[in-house]
């Protein structure tokens, strides 16, 4: 039974004792998303130290490639320095090139619209559905049908001229998009799929992991995802030849030789050190275990915020199973309103709660940008909230 309150009212001390009872309570602080080191990180981090191989080559980089690639599945995995040099190159291995236009969500992280401005393109806003918060294919679809014309192979905007190359969905807090919907969407407008899979690790759609469905994606190892490696990140595919570029361009194009430093192409310093691919083996080793505590986890939210009338918990989406890397949960349209009120509580009492990102096209740098009506998008902005979710809890 529902704890119902009288129409636009919503009880926010009782949702903050609600979230509160599902915490440890011996703790006086609790971040939103912390790292947890339980396994063989600090022996394989002092080997790296101990045998001097610290840097840019090493075993744990070769190891960590090898086993990530295993556990998602792809045919090669490509690590690098961060989840953001991972969606750069992804871009540029599909063809983004300068004033190319590049779909993306609004509700997304900057990172999304930054990878696309680092290839000299422009990002084009697309708007988001509740069930997944990622991006509405179906919508999507429609709006293309619209200001989009495919001349040959190649999908361009009719209004700006420029041409529409690529759309990068992101798996938001680990939840999976519609990707098959996704997909019919790009072989009708002719465009390469890139996922954003940052936060994605350990997330499945109908029974395979995210990242198998562009041609290229992006993972990130950020201190606050699901498992880190300090920083990085790590390109995913199941084109062997263009895991072998990705591998090139990221460890500055440089042609092997015993001694000589002869190069080909203008690369990137974005190798992985050895000694952050140390610590994410032993991360990557204790994944199955994190994956198990944080569904339990956002079990336990379902069960005891579902009661609550005006608060809905976000929810992996029916095809997909999500790693709940944040949970989250939207206030009902009519309490949008005391979304910061609720942020402001929570934080007072030391429960870190945040909310959703801005939206990408207020910000100033994105002004002037392509976009469709990102209604959702914006409801979904005034009305969500994420709540604590390391491992730990």
């Amino acid at each position: 039974m529902k704890i119902e309150q009288e129409k636009n009212i919503l009880d926010l001390n009782l949702i903050v004792k609600t979230i509160k009872s599902a915490l440890p309570q011996e703790k006086e602080y609790i971040p939103l998303h912390e790292p947890y080191f339980g396994g063989n990180e600090w022996c394989y981090v002092k080997e790296c130290i101990d045998t001097g191989w610290v840097s840019s080559v090493g075993k744990f980089v070769d190891l960590f490639e090898e086993k990530l690639a295993e556990f998602t599945g792809v045919k090669r995995a490509v690590a690098v320095v961060n989840g953001t040099a991972a969606l750069q190159i992804c871009l540029q291995l599909v063809g983004v090139k300068k004033e190319d236009e590049v779909l993306i969500p609004a509700l997304t992280f900057i990172a999304t619209a930054n990878a696309v401005t680092y290839c000299g393109a422009v990002p084009h806003f697309v708007d988001s559905e509740e069930r997944t918060l990622g991006l509405d294919a179906l919508k999507l679809r429609s709006y293309l049908k619209d200001i989009a014309e495919v001349r040959g192979n190649t999908c361009y905007n009719k209004i700006t001229q420029r041409r529409i190359k690529a759309v990068v969905p992101m798996h938001t807090f680990g939840h999976p998009v519609d990707l098959d919907e996704l997909v019919i969407v790009c072989k009708e407008f002719h465009l390469e799929l890139v996922e954003d899979a940052a936060e994605s690790l350990g997330s499945y759609y109908k029974g395979q992991h995210t990242g198998n469905w562009g041609k290229v994606s992006a993972v990130s190892f950020n201190g606050n995802k699901v498992i880190t490696t300090g920083g990085g990140g790590a390109i995913l595919t199941n084109d062997v030849e263009l895991g072998k570029l990705a591998k090139h361009l990221t460890t500055q194009a440089k042609l092997a030789h015993r001694w000589a430093f002869e190069h080909d192409m203008v690369g990137y310093n974005y190798r992985m050190p050895n000694i952050n691919a140390a610590l994410g083996c032993a991360q990557l080793e204790q994944l199955p275990e994190f994956l198990a505590k944080k569904r339990q986890l956002a079990k336990k939210y379902q069960t005891i915020l579902s009661k609550i009338e005006g608060v809905q918990v976000v929810v992996e989406p029916s095809f997909a199973i999500s790693n709940y890397w944040l949970n989250a949960i939207l206030l009902a349209p009519e309490h949008a309103g005391k979304k910061d009120d609720l942020l402001a509580l929570t934080n007072d009492l030391g429960i870190l709660t945040r909310p959703v990102w801005n939206l990408i096209y207020t910000l100033p740098m994105f002004t002037e940008c392509p976009r469709m009506d990102c209604q959702m998008a914006e409801s979904i902005a005034t009305r969500l909230i994420n709540i604590p979710s390391s491992v730990n809890l």
